[in-house]
């Protein structure tokens, strides 16, 4: 009698999207996008949209030069995370209320 040692594992192919990039992007239970990309302004963004199974995300990629000052870059950090933080409240507002988390000032507190 042989014994497996390895588990076989199986996942359900989902189909094809309108908006997905059928191609090398999408995985067997993924699906990707094109990236849309923003880089009129010094730095460089972009955005994908994806599909994971019955859950649509949109997947943030950024890259911002950093001054070569340690304060400036520092502050430029802070302000990129409080946007981020703004954004995220924008686009989905009911964040704090579904999980049930408040406020803790740690997390916002600067830091020397």
């Amino acid at each position: 009698m042989a014994t497996r040692i390895m588990a076989r594992l199986s996942r359900r192919e989902t189909p094809h999207t309108t908006w997905c990039a059928q191609d090398h992007r999408c995985g067997v239970a993924e699906h990707r996008s094109p990236d849309i990309t923003a880089d009129e302004i010094g730095g460089r963004a972009w955005l994908t949209r994806i599909r994971a199974g019955d859950v649509e995300y949109i997947e943030i990629r950024a890259r911002i030069p950093l001054h070569s000052n340690e304060k400036v870059a520092r502050w430029q950090l802070a302000t990129a995370l409080q946007i981020m933080r703004e954004l995220l409240n924008e686009v989905f507002p009911r964040l704090s209320r579904l999980t049930g988390r408040e406020q803790r000032p740690a997390i916002s507190r600067r830091t020397a």
